[in-house]
């Protein structure tokens, strides 16, 4: 890895102190995501990073405070400028390694030389930082003016998630404290307390922080919830007592950490509202909650689906199955485009998002803008190609009112009128898998229809070894599949998917191509939309907690389903 250098400029520099919360990107300030876009390095740990670096811009340098220290550090200054160099990695990589000094202050003001606007960004809240005040006195003595943005503290934002408010209508008194670093007086002052108690512990001493509070003086009925991984995913909690804690999670089968011990937080208190965690326990109670999902779809076209899913508390894992490829004869697209801004045609019909990127990317080439659409009537098969035009400029004169495909939007196209239609063509951007519905339909309107090949669709080159064996081993909970061509495609270039695997299909098409590969298919769109398809899931996943709940069983995911358990088919 090649050393990166940064640009000169003044002496100082200026650092921002940013609490990046407890691990939920969403709790992110308004004001943290404007410091991190106009950051020149981020310096922070590396669950911080996997929070904050998608806010940063492209090309920012990122220091990875977990990483080894290379040989020949601390850098050389940079030959001409007096500023040091760093080794770091670009942000648009997946690498996660750069650089430590130990000593994170020294490291900071390495960094903030030259002028270079740095944010350092820690877990939390910087206020509650074992060493973030050490580094502000840091840059207090080296003259760098820095600013301080809080975040969500752990210890009050994880309650939060697990559904375990801290005070009620009595208004108890609340107390914060650390056990792995709190004194004997400590333990004696929150014993004699009756108010609740959030303890900031370890997996692996949570047992033993409830033996001290007993052994101080609280009662060993006195409720408690501890909650692993808290904000994220992979969050867990159990309800229990100060005495039957340890039980409790040995009975679980949670395991001592190699790793030392995964940091919880623990509430105790009678008025904590651990009774009414079932009730409050919103975000694990989410209708895919953990769900690890399967979107094989093009990068572009999977973005809107992987937000819609994680509203729904699933993990959506973008698998693409399709690549997009200009035409292998550019000529006819080339025509239709100069033909569109000479007065050829009468509409523009847009049957997908890459339809609109090829248009967009052939205007950009001939130095064209959304303009050229003047006196146009533009037409979209959906929301989404909507959504796309009108990002490009252009307001979609027609969308379907009904089925988003193109009969419905053959439904809502009216036939060619030759007193109030001047020109009787429609140029129809398709990629080269025909479209012969469209066309057959607006010609019985009287329309003549210039079917021309925008793009082409080829069969994407196949995943990591990683995830084909997921997919194929039961790692994945469920899979989308949006058309009949995912189905082929994923099947083709990582193999069949587990049978424990939810199979969900967006129309009955779909589902008889899943069914020709040997999947058994559980959910189906009740319309052909992949909202629909993605609110299908939910309300299936939403059926099965409440079914185990009901029977009194844990509630689980799919991929945790014994070996050759067998799956009862349930089409919603």
């Amino acid at each position: 890895m090649s050393p990166t250098t940064f640009p000169s400029g003044p002496e100082h520099g200026h650092v921002t102190f940013l609490g990046a919360g407890p691990g939920d990107p969403g709790l992110l300030t308004l004001r943290a995501v404007e410091a991190l876009t106009n950051a020149d390095v981020l310096v922070a740990g590396h669950e911080v990073l996997d929070v904050v670096r998608g806010h940063a811009r492209s090309g920012v340098a990122v220091v990875n405070t977990d990483s080894e220290i290379p040989t020949g550090y601390p850098p050389t200054p940079v030959p001409g400028t007096g500023a040091p160099q760093l080794t770091v990695v670009d942000g648009s990589s997946t690498t996660a390694a750069v650089p430590v000094v130990r000593d994170a202050a020294h490291l900071v003001m390495e960094a903030a030389r030259g002028g270079r606007r740095v944010v350092r960004a820690v877990s939390g809240d910087p206020g509650l930082d074992a060493y973030a005040a050490e580094e502000m006195l840091a840059c207090v003595r080296a003259g760098v003016p820095f600013e301080v943005v809080p975040g969500v503290a752990a210890a009050v934002g994880v309650p939060a998630y697990a559904g375990v408010p801290l005070r009620d209508a009595q208004g108890a008194d609340v107390r914060f404290m650390d056990a792995r670093t709190a004194s004997d007086r400590c333990w004696t002052e929150v014993g004699a307390s009756d108010g609740t108690v959030v303890v900031s512990t370890t997996l692996d001493t949570v047992g033993a922080a409830a033996g001290e509070l007993v052994a101080a003086g609280r009662k060993p009925d006195t409720p408690m919830t501890v909650t692993v991984a808290g904000t994220t995913t992979r969050q867990r909690t159990w309800t229990a007592t100060l005495g039957t804690i340890a039980q409790t999670l040995k009975q679980a089968k949670v395991l001592p950490s190699p790793e030392g011990g995964r940091p919880v937080i623990a509430v105790v208190g009678e008025r904590s509202a651990a009774a009414q965690r079932d009730q409050l326990s919103w975000f694990e109670n989410k209708p895919l909650f953990g769900w690890k999902v399967l979107v094989p779809r093009t990068k572009e076209q999977s973005a809107s689906l992987s937000d819609q899913l994680r509203s729904y508390g699933a993990v959506p894992h973008e698998v693409p199955t399709i690549a997009v490829e200009p035409p292998r004869t550019p000529q006819q697209m080339e025509r239709a485009v100069k033909g569109l801004v000479t007065g050829r045609y009468e509409w523009i019909a847009f049957t997908s998002v890459n339809a609109v990127k090829a248009v967009r990317e052939k205007f950009e080439e001939y130095g064209l803008d959304a303009r050229a659409f003047a006196g146009i009537k533009v037409a979209a098969v959906g929301e989404q190609t909507a959504k796309a035009l009108i990002a490009f400029g252009v307001k979609p004169d027609l969308v379907p009112s009904g089925e988003q495909s193109a009969a419905g939007l053959l439904e809502d196209w009216p036939p060619y009128d030759p007193v109030f239609d001047p020109i009787d063509r429609v140029f129809l951007p398709r990629a080269d898998i025909a479209t012969e519905t469209l066309v057959a339909g607006l010609i019985e309107l009287g329309w003549e229809v210039d079917d021309v090949t925008a793009y082409r669709t080829v069969r994407a080159s196949p995943p990591p070894a990683e995830t084909r064996e997921a997919i194929k081993g039961g790692g994945f909970d469920a899979v989308l599949f949006t058309s009949s061509s995912t189905v082929r495609n994923l099947v083709g270039i990582a193999g069949k998917p587990h049978n424990v695997t939810v199979i969900a299909c967006i129309g009955p098409a779909t589902a008889k191509t899943a069914e020709e590969h040997g999947l058994r298919v559980d959910v189906m769109a009740p319309e052909p939309s992949v909202h629909k398809l993605a609110e299908a899931l939910a309300d299936f996943g939403l059926k099965r907690r409440a079914a185990a709940v009901e029977a009194g069983d844990p509630v689980t995911r799919p991929s945790e389903r014994r070996p050759g358990a067998r799956r009862r088919r349930s089409t919603t």
